[in-house]
């Protein structure tokens, strides 16, 4: 668990627990509903046991301010061709709408970074929309956007 103080209010980055459930199925709604996506809910179902599962590819972790949580990442673990460690590709981050601002962004990144460095992992990469400006101001205090194009099939 990390400790990260930010302004009036404490920020608590941890594993996901299963008591969590209710409200990261809450800022997983409201995640979705920010992208536009409707996730059916077998899907949602197995993505949060997944994420609970020890031993899974899966890491979920949530944020807590003032010890409510309000956020989450939710990362997958795997290996690639140009590293022999394992790397990590953040899929989703989420920080609820009334605890932007307060450090809860940032924290679960450097939280993911620690892990990353805990667990050697090679690298940790995420991509988001283009005019998704405030994530993008919390990013580039990491790395700067790369040249990369994503192309997607969905089958």
């Amino acid at each position: 668990m990390h400790r990260i103080g930010h302004g009036s209010g404490k920020v608590t980055v941890r594993a996901l627990a299963a008591g969590d459930e209710a409200r990261w199925r809450e800022l997983w709604t409201a995640y979705n509903h920010f992208y536009d996506s409707d996730v059916p809910e077998f899907v949602t179902a197995r993505t949060l046991k997944r994420l609970l599962a020890p031993g899974s590819a899966l890491v979920g972790r949530v944020a807590l301010l003032d010890g409510d949580v309000v956020g989450f990442t939710a990362s997958v673990i795997h290996e690639a061709t140009w590293d022999i460690r394992p790397v990590c590709y953040l899929e989703d981050l989420f920080v609820s709408e009334d605890a932007r601002g307060s450090g809860v962004g940032r924290a679960l990144i450097d939280d993911l970074l620690e892990l990353a460095r805990q667990s050697n992992w090679g690298r940790l990469y995420w991509h988001t929309r283009a005019d998704n400006r405030t994530a993008r101001r919390l990013y580039d205090h990491y790395v700067p956007a790369d040249d990369f194009v994503r192309y997607r099939l969905i089958l």
